[in-house]
């Protein structure tokens, strides 16, 4: 006997590819973050979905897929990565310490 795969995580892979993309566009940029963001809007968008379906948010259904719950789920996630990118530490382009005076 096979394992099915629910339409939940096909349609969450689908809504997070589409706002990744949709960011990158937006944004124009997508660097090494890239790979991180489309994780994180993917797993956004099934949280959101599964958290919706708890909360009862009925906004907008395909199915028994809530997309308004999986697209603010992975806004969510694509906000948490630009959010780390900013507030992570920055890479230097000289080749000394930073603050040389040479």
């Amino acid at each position: 006997m096979t394992p099915l795969i629910g339409p939940s995580i096909v349609l969450a892979v689908l809504v997070g590819v589409f706002w990744t993309a949709f960011a990158v566009l937006v944004t124009g940029v997508a660097g090494a973050r890239l790979p991180f963001v489309l994780v994180l809007a993917v797993l956004g968008a099934w949280a959101g979905d599964a958290l919706g379906a708890r909360l009862g948010l009925d906004l907008l259904r395909i199915g028994d897929f809530r997309l308004a719950a999986a697209s603010a789920g992975a806004w969510a996630g694509i906000g948490l990565v630009v959010l780390v990118s900013i507030l992570g530490p920055s890479r230097s382009t000289g080749g000394g310490p930073q603050g040389s005076s040479r």
